[in-house]
């Protein structure tokens, strides 16, 4: 079974329904008992970071999921928000996240002005190392995107993606269990569907 963290940011139920396109039990839950006997997890997320790590805490989730991946090494994807969240610290309201990857959630400053913020929208990313759940991934693959905020590794081994906006940035890491990804695979028709099903088939 996936857990699908509930900490009130982001669209629970759209990643759920995706994983069910592709026959993947996964259920949406806050429950420390449910997260800690998970397969693995995913950490969805919209919005602000500084609201987000708020949430965690109130729902008593920043203890339990750091026992989930850094004590019991389960399997993680973090999602667009919650894939910054996993990062040391963000621009967005200047705190720290859970600091599993070390890297830094900034804000785009784009000097040309044809270029929107935030970057939203279908773009390719751009596999740099090996990972099982970028597997099949074609360099014409698409995917959605929708973000002010962009994460910056500081261990490139770390690195696993990374997209053209008006320069580089990096679109997915992954660092011995934990995983993210800044597009939104549940919102990518059959790309997001395949790195969906890699996670589930770790």
């Amino acid at each position: 079974m996936i857990a699908i963290v509930d900490y009130g940011m982001g669209n629970l139920r759209s990643v759920q329904k995706a994983f069910e396109r592709i026959n993947i039990p996964a259920i949406i839950t806050s429950d420390r008992n449910q997260i800690l006997n998970a397969k693995k997890i995913v950490l969805p997320g919209v919005g602000n970071f500084e609201k987000g790590m708020i949430n965690l805490q109130t729902e008593n989730l920043i203890g339990t999921l750091t026992e989930a991946v850094i004590n019991r090494k389960l399997p993680i994807l973090g999602i667009c928000l919650g894939m910054q969240l996993m990062t040391e610290f963000s621009e967005e309201g200047s705190v720290n996240g859970f600091g599993w990857v070390k890297a830094k959630t900034k804000k785009f400053t784009l000097k040309d002005n044809t270029i929107k913020i935030p970057h939203m929208g279908w773009n390719n990313i751009r596999v740099v190392k090996y990972s099982p759940i970028t597997w099949n991934i074609s360099p014409d693959d698409l995917f959605y995107f929708v973000h002010s905020y962009y994460v910056t590794c500081e261990v490139q081994n770390d690195v696993l993606a990374t997209t053209d906006y008006s320069g580089t940035f990096v679109s997915a890491f992954h660092k011995e269990n934990i995983y993210g990804c800044q597009f939104h695979p549940e919102k990518s028709h059959d790309a997001g569907l395949k790195i969906l099903k890699n996670f589930a088939d770790l």
